[in-house]
């Protein structure tokens, strides 16, 4: 039986790397933050469903991952 998975909220569940998530630090700080860069883009469903179920809720996908499946302008 493997221990239940623990999900960091300021790492990305896909690549590990630190989100920058501002909401994330304003919970854990209590310091008042900008309104996050992950409120100003949209995720698509295909990159959602990427993100382990344990995770889903829990943590931020980081700029990067988001940036990389973006759809290329026309």
């Amino acid at each position: 039986m493997h221990p239940p998975t623990v999900t960091d909220p300021t790492r990305c569940p896909l690549c590990g790397q630190p989100n920058a998530c501002a909401m994330e630090v304003e919970r854990t700080t209590g310091q008042p933050q900008p309104p996050c860069w992950c409120t100003q883009v949209d995720f698509s469903p295909a990159l959602l469903d990427q993100v382990p179920p344990e995770s889903r809720g829990q943590a931020c996908i980081c700029r990067a991952c988001a940036e990389r499946a973006a759809p290329a302008p026309p």
